[in-house]
């Protein structure tokens, strides 16, 4: 796919050439003087008239007319020196893949060494090119017959690199892909249907992430969750057919199995709210319930690909939650694995409730620091919106790593707070230790709050993407559909994570 590249000419045969240009400069440098002197220093009179437009994630694309060998300049605006950051360049490389993939070319060359300044260097450029690349282009074929006319591809990306080692730029664009594939192997996961995608396979698809990278496995089937008294797991799973599944797998980077980061995902496949039945256009896309399970696989790979020097125990608690005459009840009370007691006022806060059985279970595995995410509420919908994802912590530095991991991966998040007063919500029913649905009053609050009994004195963050995790619209960097938010958070947490 990426072929790197010295020696740029302008005799190079190309279908276009990918050039970042800035607004606004002093003087034309570098390959854009270059162009322009190719141009019979036209450039400008093009910048001039708007044919080319430098701000912000503008695409513009000339024909060369035979003036130099590449077809056509593909000028991607990057707006001013002092606001050109990371995360705008990764946009800005997504409105370019979108365009080229629109116009039907199969071949491109980026001139990467336009894409730099003093705040992003070129392995950086490099990450968010790639990055950028596999997250523009991702799709899901789903299940439509297919076309036999053959679908036109970007196939072949020559990166010329000048200024900058071969070996740099050739190791940026494998991290940048690595975080790419593995945000689309959560969306794809996102994506599928809850008839094709069950608890089962989903503890299918870790088994083969942990036999592609080395991970140690385990997968708890009902018998063994009622060995260890995974009450509450087991009650949302009562009214459903499938079997459930508490999937489990360790990557250990480090020498001695200690300060281990704990990723945990809400896996529920399909969520019909059980007899606390969701009305007919709120079930409709709750194949989307184990979007946090998907993120936490998604990382997983990442981490799996970059083999960062940490350990990581991922833990995903997955069943579907339906309706029988078994199912879990209104007014039931059951027993978690920690021994808390749980009144059910809710059964469609399952989500709280098999997270419960899977943090408890984390910290069985050794889990020093945890992160549970999870499609856990409406309620932070109607917070913050559908492009931001709730958090909540006990821990001030764990949450200074995960919000500084979310800057810089562009998935923002923002901090709900947690009072004792909201933890005595939770803790309000008469007959158990726990209720896990307090109300509507603060709902995304109450969900994590409940979360938070079972992390206890573990630092612990919590992040609720029932807004972030699908999107109706597409963007400069996938389509409509799954977002797989989160993944490059959890794995940069990973990668960048620090003791202290």
């Amino acid at each position: 796919m990426f072929q790197i590249k010295k020696d740029f000419s302008f005799a190079n045969e190309h279908e276009c050439l990918v050039v970042g240009i800035f607004d606004k400069p002093a003087k034309l440098e570098g390959i854009i003087a270059g162009v322009d002197d190719e141009f019979a220093a036209q450039l400008n009179e093009l910048i001039k008239h708007g044919d080319i437009a430098a701000k912000k994630k503008a695409i513009s694309i000339i024909h060369t007319f035979g003036k130099i060998a590449a077809k056509r300049i593909v000028f991607v605006g990057l707006g001013k020196q002092k606001d050109f950051s990371f995360e705008l360049l990764r946009e800005a490389f997504g409105a370019t893949f979108k365009a080229i993939e629109s116009a039907k070319y199969q071949e491109a060359a980026v001139y990467l060494d336009s894409f730099t300044n003093e705040d992003v260097d070129s392995q950086d450029a490099a990450h968010a090119l790639s990055e950028a690349f596999a997250l523009t282009t991702y799709r899901f074929e789903g299940y439509k017959q297919k076309s036999n006319e053959p679908e036109k591809k970007i196939e072949i990306i020559s990166v010329y690199c000048e200024l900058a080692d071969e070996e740099d730029i050739r190791a940026s664009l494998s991290v940048g892909a690595a975080y790419g594939h593995g945000t689309n192997s959560a969306r794809t996961l996102v994506n599928l249907p809850g008839n094709m995608l069950t608890a089962t396979d989903m503890a299918n698809y870790a088994k083969e992430l942990a036999a592609k990278y080395d991970f140690e496995a385990e997968v708890l089937g009902k018998e063994e969750m009622q060995k260890l008294g995974m009450g509450a797991l087991l009650a949302v799973n009562q009214g459903s057919s499938e079997p459930p599944k508490m999937i489990v797998l360790k990557y250990q980077g480090k020498e001695e199995w200690k300060d281990v980061i704990g990723l945990v995902g809400k896996g529920i496949t399909f969520d019909t709210g059980g007899y606390s039945l969701k009305p007919k256009d709120g079930i409709v896309g709750m194949k989307m319930d184990m979007g946090g399970a998907a993120a936490v696989l998604g990382a997983m790979e990442v981490i799996g690909e970059l083999k960062p020097e940490q350990n990581v125990v991922a833990v995903i608690a997955s069943t579907d939650n339906m309706i029988s005459g078994s199912a879990m009840k209104p007014d039931d009370v059951i027993t978690s694995m920690s021994g808390k007691t749980i009144e059910v006022l809710n059964t469609d806060a399952e989500g709280r409730l098999v997270l419960a059985d899977a943090v408890t279970y984390a910290k069985h595995h050794g889990a020093d620091y945890l992160v549970d995410i999870a499609t856990l509420t409406g309620g932070v919908i109607v917070a913050l919106g559908t492009e931001t994802t709730g958090a909540l912590t006990n821990n001030e530095q764990l949450f200074e790593q995960v919000l500084e991991a979310s800057l810089e991966a562009g998935e923002r998040i923002w901090r709900l707070p947690l009072f004792e007063d909201d933890k005595e919500r939770v803790r309000s029913s008469k007959i158990a230790d726990l209720n896990n649905s307090p109300g509507r009053e603060g709902h995304a609050i109450m969900g994590g709050a409940f979360v938070g009994e079972f992390a206890e004195d573990t630092p612990w963050v919590h992040l609720d993407i029932a807004g972030t995790a699908t999107t109706k619209k597409e963007s400069n960097l996938g389509p409509a559909g799954a977002t797989g938010v989160m993944v490059r958070t959890l794995a940069l947490l990973v990668e960048r994570f620090e003791t202290k």
